[in-house]
């Protein structure tokens, strides 16, 4: 991989929970994003523990945010994509996600996102990956079209993350072909100059 197609993709993991599964599906990307060649690095809520939404990123004074802050903002400048890994609590976006999410705005901007969502139901997630569509769109980050969703994620991933039958890596790697291809084609235009 030349240096010009090496990616620094952000991997947003969104549950905060004890005996959270989506941390399983963070490992699969991660190792499966540097397989590749790309730079992934996670972001866990667990690790970095940002208040509930009072000030934005942007509303701090300059040099005024809290450490936490401040390194997500240089992770999300450099960042070519975002990839957020979000289970479904009741239907929704949870709420450690969308707290993680509502920080910061300007720094998703032009680059692309997409959804890995996981459930312990057969749904895979995927209630909560459509609202999470309109809410990526809306802070400048579109998705792209395909989802990787994990149903019954309990028995479909290990716990260092590796996939328990096939058709799991072969969906998974047809998403990452995907958000690749974004990921490439948004950077080239970012250097090109963005609209505003």
């Amino acid at each position: 991989m030349t240096d010009t197609s090496r990616l620094t993709i952000a991997v947003l993991l969104g549950s905060v929970r004890s005996d959270r599964q989506g941390i399983k599906a963070a490992r699969l990307l991660l190792t499966a994003l540097e397989k590749r060649g790309h730079e992934a690095v996670l972001v866990d809520p667990m690790v970095t523990r940002l208040p509930l939404l009072d000030r934005m990123y942007k509303e701090y004074p300059k040099g005024s945010a809290p450490a936490e802050l401040e390194q997500l903002a240089t992770l999300y400048r450099r960042a070519d994509g975002f990839l957020l890994v979000s289970a479904e609590y009741n239907h929704g976006v949870p709420p450690a996600l969308k707290n993680l999410l509502d920080h910061f705005l300007e720094e998703y901007m032009w680059r692309p996102s997409a959804i890995t969502c996981y459930s312990a139901g057969g749904f895979g997630g995927v209630r909560a990956a459509m609202q999470l569509r309109m809410i990526l769109g809306e802070l400048g980050m579109p998705s792209i079209p395909s989802l990787f969703s994990i149903p019954y994620i309990g028995d479909a991933l290990a716990n260092d993350g590796q996939p328990k039958e096939e058709h799991t890596t072969t969906q998974m790697n047809r998403f990452l072909d995907e958000f690749e291809w974004y990921a490439q084609a948004l950077r080239r235009q970012r250097a090109d100059g963005v609209p505003y």
